[in-house]
């Protein structure tokens, strides 16, 4: 087992929290521009840090939430594992919790699953300052509603995130990263057919211009799918450019995060690049047009303005009655009084 002690903050963060709120939740201040912005005092976790518990041989690391991500990734990687839903780190100081709650998964996401499929447990404060504790750090003891789950994604609407348990897994033996001359459209097609095979794949994702290709797995099949598919090799750090978002396509002034089924239409949106092998779209834009949620919505789908700024303070998709009703009642159960990042998601939550 290993861990770093760090700072458990835990007592000075309920005596603030008993104090009252609005409370404006924050960790390493890399993630701001997600979400509606919050009206209250702040509430810093930065300094609530340190691993708790690293068994490599068991897959499970639990840490504080005010851990560096990058902390946290040098640990695994001394031991040949891996976050394998690849979060986005929006700068050094980017922390375990801020992952979390924005619930942002990266380019490996299609071919091992989300983020919130890799939280095992977390502990949460609630308004009266106590802690409470979701779930666990093996699957056995994962039962029942899996509340903790609800952390991701959250925005930290439900309470301030203390502790999580990640499942991590081992990093794959080789890499190799291949780039194709080829138009968006086909790309995702003749993507979608490779998808169907037992191909060593991690990442998918088209520039607007050309298809980037990763492999990961074994010298053998990497070695073999890299000569059945041919295209030119190209830098593993573009894939770095892909998750931590700093590659060009993500810089545009209004930028759309369209989710929507990989191989449905998508031809209208026009999108400037896709990732998740055709499942996220990215759209630039001169200025922010509030029709594309409801276009996304009618592709099956939804759309995030990722950067921008809509007059209503929009960010989410919106929601139908019914399930912003069910919000409501899970906000209300764990956050009565609503002191927690008060509209970060939707107003009204």
């Amino acid at each position: 087992m290993r861990t770093s002690p760090g700072s458990d903050l835990t007592e000075s963060l309920a005596e603030r929290v008993r104090a009252g709120g609005p409370l404006r939740l924050e960790g390493g201040g890399t993630r701001g521009l997600y979400g509606r912005k919050v009206d209250g005092a702040a509430l810093s976790l930065a300094g609530h840090h340190g691993v708790v518990d690293y068994d490599p041989s068991e897959l499970v690391i639990t840490a504080r939430a005010g851990t560096p991500i990058i902390e946290i990734e040098a640990l695994l990687a001394a031991e040949n594992q891996m976050l394998a839903f690849e979060p986005p780190v929006f700068g050094s100081a980017g922390t375990l919790g801020g992952a979390v709650a924005t619930g942002l998964s990266g380019p490996r996401r299609p071919f091992v699953g989300p983020l919130r499929d890799y939280v095992l447990g977390a502990r949460l404060m609630n308004p009266q300052g106590e802690v409470l504790r979701f779930g666990g750090t093996v699957f056995k003891n994962v039962a029942g509603f899996d509340a903790f789950r609800l952390m991701a994604g959250s925005l930290g609407c439900f309470g301030p995130i203390l502790e999580v348990s990640l499942r991590v897994t081992p990093r794959p033996r080789t890499e190799r990263a291949l780039v194709f001359e080829m138009a968006g459209e086909a790309a995702r097609t003749w993507v979608t057919g490779l998808m169907g095979r037992p191909l060593p794949l991690s990442g998918a994702f088209h520039d607007g211009q050309r298809l980037h290709l990763r492999l990961s797995g074994g010298e053998a099949g990497v070695a073999a799918t890299k000569a059945e598919l041919g295209g030119e090799d190209e830098p593993l750090e573009t894939w770095a450019a892909i998750r931590h978002m700093t590659h060009p396509v993500f810089q545009e002034p209004v930028l759309w995060r369209v989710s929507l089924p990989p191989t449905g239409p998508a031809e209208s949106f026009e999108t400037t690049a896709w990732d998740w092998a055709g499942g996220q779209r990215w759209l630039a834009a001169d200025s922010v047009d509030p029709g594309v949620w409801g276009h996304a919505a009618r592709l099956g789908g939804h759309a995030t303005l990722f950067r921008g700024q809509a007059d209503n303070d929009q960010v989410f998709q919106p929601l139908a009655p019914g399930v912003f009703n069910l919000h409501r009642r899970v906000k209300a159960a764990l956050d009565p009084a609503g002191i927690f990042n008060p509209g970060a998601m939707y107003e009204g939550l």
